[in-house]
């Protein structure tokens, strides 16, 4: 029986990708859940869950040791970009160091390693991105996601590199909001909110990236592999594209260039992912953001019943 062991699986991609592997009848699997703190999944039946801490070395060891996992998502990082910019050595110990032990405890049992990564790692000048091209990181957290990419190649390991772009979706308590969220939220609320018109990205269902990552397990597919949305937008359609799902006053979203916001870490222009590797070799088949907008309502008002 392969045993798959999920990092940071409270959080969201954590908390779909538990869910996902739940939902595979015939899968001789077992499923070993771990995150810092106590479980947080509404589900607590049908896997193992095991309080970790993946700072710290000898608790990596231990879990290791105990439940010898055939294959590791790593899905806990550090991803506020300018909060890692201000706490930059808790910004390393999480995304750079943490992948470390992992990685030197999947060498020690021969554990198959899959580390998350970002678009952010690219400085923007020419997306969308392939997986053969350069990075040139343009902030402290991408320089730390690009280090742990690094990492894994430093060791005797089979790995793969999932690298994402603005991940939407929903945890079960609904604590974590996303960009659809927080633009419905904000224009029923009738507040004016400040959006980016010179930044493109595309956006990545949690469910399809859940899927992503599940199948780079299966196939045991090695390499960097881009996982994302199908297609590249500006942030500001993003948004209309949300008022427009829910019928709300567009005059409330204000354009604004991303120089004006003043952030301390700087965002690349325009990302993007060419998805045809992942597509070609993992059957990755991901929505577009209109048909991910309906997979969200319809899980909202699933939570609501």
């Amino acid at each position: 029986m392969k045993k798959i062991l999920i990092t940071g699986s409270n959080g969201l991609l954590g908390q779909k990708i538990v869910y996902n592997l739940l939902e595979r009848e015939n899968y001789k699997i077992k499923i070993i859940a771990s995150a810092r703190g106590e479980n947080r999944l509404k589900e607590k039946n049908g896997y193992e869950f095991v309080s970790l801490d993946i700072t710290d070395k000898e608790s990596v060891n231990r879990v290791f040791d105990v439940y010898k996992p055939n294959v590791v998502v790593n899905t806990a990082a550090m991803t506020n970009v300018d909060q890692c910019e201000s706490e930059r050595e808790a910004c390393w110990e999480l995304n750079v160091n943490a992948v470390k032990y992992l990685a030197k405890a999947s060498e020690t049992i021969g554990a198959h390693l899959i580390q998350l990564s970002t678009d952010f790692v690219f400085d923007g000048e020419n997306g969308p991105y392939s997986e053969g091209d350069e990075p040139n990181p343009l902030h402290y957290y991408a320089e730390s996601k690009l280090a742990s990419e690094r990492v894994l190649q430093e060791y005797d390991i089979q790995w793969s590199i999932a690298r994402t772009i603005i991940i939407y979706g929903i945890v079960d308590d609904m604590s974590r909001s996303n960009l659809v969220l927080w633009a419905k939220s904000s224009i029923e609320n009738k507040q004016t909110i400040n959006v980016v018109n010179d930044q493109y990205r595309s956006p990545t269902l949690a469910e399809d990236l859940a899927e992503g990552c599940i199948m780079i397990a299966e196939k045991e597919a090695q390499g960097i592999f881009h996982l994302s949305g199908p297609e590249t937008h500006c942030i500001l359609d993003l948004v209309y594209m949300v008022a427009d799902h829910y019928n709300l006053d567009k005059t409330f979203i204000k354009p604004i260039t991303s120089a004006s916001l003043n952030q301390a870490a700087k965002r690349p222009p325009k990302t993007g992912f060419v998805i045809d590797k992942a597509k070609s070799i993992l059957g990755f088949n991901p929505v577009g953001f209109r048909e991910g907008i309906k997979i969200l309502e319809q899980q909202i008002n699933d939570k609501a019943k």
